[in-house]
C-alpha cells in the first residue's frame, strides 16, 4: 500500500537508560553465541567499528537483525515476520523502516499538532466506497501513534464489515456493539500486546440494526469514557456509500481523516460525502491517496 498525505519530521523515540547493549540483546535472542560474540568484539576493536557492523562483516546476522534489536534499543515495538498473531498486511508493525511507513510517520506528525494539540482525542478514518483500505490504513496509523508512545486505541466501528481482529489476530469476543447494546462494558477493550500503547476494541457481535445502535446516546457517552482513558482514539468507520453509519461516528468523534483509492475513489463522491459529513457537525481534518 502506498500513502501519500493530502493537506494533513517524526519525533524520534528516546533511549531508555539501562538498555542492553547490541551485543547483549543478540545473545539473549539467539542471534549469536558466546564464542561468536568474542570474534565480534576482537574485530570491532581492531577495525574501530560498531558492533552490529563487525557481525554483520562475519556473516553471523543480517541488517534486519540489526534493525530489531535497534527497535528494541529505541523502545520502538517491531515484530519480525512470522512471530506474531498479527497480520502481515501491517507494515507499520513488520517494516517500520520502508517508505509507505515514513508516510504514516508523516501524517502522525501533522495529525499531532493540528487536530491532537488541543483538547480533540478521538479521529475517525472514512471512505466512500469499501475495498478503499480504510480499515488498513487505520490499524497503520494506529500502530505508528504508539510507537510514538501515545495510548492509543483503534475502535472497529464498522458494524457490518469489521476487520480489525484478523488484522490483528483477535479472538472472537465481545466489542462496540455489545457495549451499545448494553451487553458489555469497557474491559472489551484488548490491549496489543506486541505494542507498548496500543490496545483494540473489535466491532464484537454483528447487530441487525447498526445504525440504530450508533445512534444511540450510550455512544456518546462511550466515546467521552474511551477519550479519558486515551491519547489518542481512532475509529474505523464503515463505508459512505453502506449507509449513514459514518455520519453518527463522524459527529462523535468531531474530526475525520478521508482515506480515498488513487484511479478508484471519484471526486465528485468525496465531496458528497464531505458535505455530509459538514451538516453532522464533524470536521474534516486531511485527506489521505492509498495505492494498492
Amino acid at each position: 500500500m502506498t500513502i501519500t498525505p493530502h493537506n494533513v519530521s517524526s519525533i524520534p523515540p528516546t533511549q531508555r537508560k539501562g538498555d542492553a547493549s547490541m551485543g547483549g540483546l543478540l545473545l539473549a535472542a539467539g542471534k549469536i553465541t558466546p564464542e561468536n560474540a568474542e570474534r565480534v568484539l576482537r574485530m570491532q576493536h581492531e577495525l574501530g567499528i560498531r558492533f552490529g557492523e563487525a557481525a554483520q562483516r562475519l556473516g553471523l546476522i543480517t541488517e534486519q537483525d540489526v534493525q530489531q534489536v535497534l527497535a528494541r534499543q529505541f523502545d520502538y515495538p517491531y515484530l519480525p515476520e512470522g512471530q506474531s498473531k498479527v497480520s502481515s498486511e501491517l507494515a507499520a508493525a513488520f517494516r517500520p523502516f520502508s517508505p509507505q511507513v515514513e508516510a504514516l510517520r508523516a501524517i502522525r506528525s501533522q495529525l499531532m499538532l493540528g487536530w491532537f494539540s488541543g483538547a480533540n482525542k478521538a479521529l475517525a478514518i472514512v471512505g466512500v466506497n469499501p475495498g478503499e483500505g480504510v480499515s488498513l490504513f487505520a490499524a497503520n496509523l494506529a500502530v505508528v501513534f504508539s510507537q510514538l508512545g501515545e495510548n492509543t486505541l483503534l475502535v472497529d466501528a464498522n458494524l457490518r464489515q469489521p476487520r480489525q481482529s484478523e488484522i490483528f489476530g483477535l479472538p472472537e469476543r465481545a466489542g462496540l456493539s455489545d457495549i451499545l447494546a448494553g451487553r458489555a462494558g469497557v474491559d472489551a477493550v484488548a490491549r496489543i500486546d506486541d505494542f507498548v500503547s496500543l490496545s483494540v476494541l473489535a466491532a464484537g457481535t454483528l447487530p441487525p440494526n447498526p445504525q440504530e445502535l450508533l445512534s444511540r446516546a450510550a455512544f456518546t457517552a462511550l466515546n467521552a469514557t474511551l477519550a479519558q482513558h486515551h491519547d489518542v482514539v481512532l475509529y474505523d468507520v464503515p463505508a459512505y456509500a453502506n449507509g449513514a453509519d459514518l455520519l453518527s461516528i463522524a459527529a462523535r468523534a468531531g474530526g475525520v481523516l478521508v482515506v480515498a483509492r488513487k484511479n478508484q475513489t471519484l471526486l465528485g463522491d468525496i465531496q458528497i460525502m464531505t458535505e455530509h459529513l459538514a451538516q453532522s457537525g464533524a470536521k474534516v481534518v486531511g485527506s489521505v491517496l492509498v495505492d494498492f
